[in-house]
């Protein structure tokens, strides 16, 4: 096992990231794309979920694809996660292009699948393909609404803070010499820390917290029909906005545990030699 895992080399670890993002987004959109665009088409509309459910698809969507990419990759699924693992725990800068490919890429191909696969939803729900569907696919500032005033520099705050808390949380659970969670829980936990931000961030600017997850679907959106995709629902150019404010953020949240935090916790020390037992005369 181990001499294949070497041997899989970079080629394995950009496929796990594929793979893992793609699971991730997923059920990220899909739960979006059921509760916007399926349950407006209920009666009462509203009939196939809530903020709540998304919420919690989008955590158990990142369990997941931790799950499916760990062993190969770490299962990064987020360039902001893998830029602040370069700067702050030595992960190798020559794999971060690669890395946030595989995880644009994975995000791209699963937002494809759920256009194709709610087609006939959206089609129905917004016609035109406009801004109103445009939010089951990529972020908007105010989630779209249009009656709280969030500008694209609002959301830029909401997006550095939101994966600042992100990151900060990360390098405590997976930090070894910390109180790490036991009985390969991790990846719950995680996905534990992206509900709550779903449930307490997601107001200004819908949580992205994710530059491969926002731009990925934005751009498997515009290519199928949604040809304001770059702008938000002012008609201003946003896509920037999810893309720079967590790459911010993630270095933000990583230094905050490192000064804070991680600096005060012991290192690492060498197992006591093993005693030979005297035999018995």
């Amino acid at each position: 096992m181990v001499d294949r895992l070497k041997a899989s080399g970079l080629v394995g670890e950009v496929s796990a990231e594929f793979a893992g993002t793609m699971v991730l987004i997923l059920f990220g959109c899909g739960v979006v794309a059921q509760v916007v665009a399926g349950g407006g088409l209920t009666t009462p509309p509203g009939g196939l979920g809530n903020h709540d459910s998304i919420a919690w698809a989008w955590g158990l969507g990142v369990t997941l694809g931790v799950y499916l990419a760990a062993r190969l990759s770490g299962a990064h699924l987020n360039p902001a996660v893998t830029v602040a693992l370069a700067a702050f725990k030595g992960f190798p800068w020559s794999r971060v292009a690669p890395y946030v490919v595989a995880q644009t890429a994975g995000a791209f191909v699963a937002a494809l699948i759920v256009r194709w696969n709610y087609t006939e939803a959206l089609g129905t729900y917004d016609p035109g393909h406009t801004i109103k569907s445009q939010g089951v696919f990529s972020t908007l500032p105010a989630n779209g609404n249009p009656n709280l005033p969030v500008t694209e520099w609002g959301a830029l705050r909401d997006q550095i803070i939101g994966t600042a808390i992100l990151l900060l949380l990360i390098f405590a659970v997976t930090d070894l010499l910390g109180t790490p969670p036991g009985a390969n829980l991790a990846p719950f936990i995680v996905g534990l820390i992206v509900v709550a931000i779903g449930m307490a961030w997601g107001t200004n600017a819908g949580y992205a917290i994710n530059p491969a997850r926002d731009f990925g679907p934005r751009l498997a959106s515009f290519l199928t029909g949604y040809r304001g995709a770059w702008r938000d629902q002012y008609g201003n150019f946003y896509f920037w906005v999810p893309i720079i404010g967590p790459l911010i953020g993630g270095l933000l949240g990583a230094g905050v545990y490192k000064l804070f935090v991680g600096r005060f916790l012991p290192t690492a020390e060498p197992e006591p030699t093993g005693r030979v037992p005297t035999p018995e005369p």
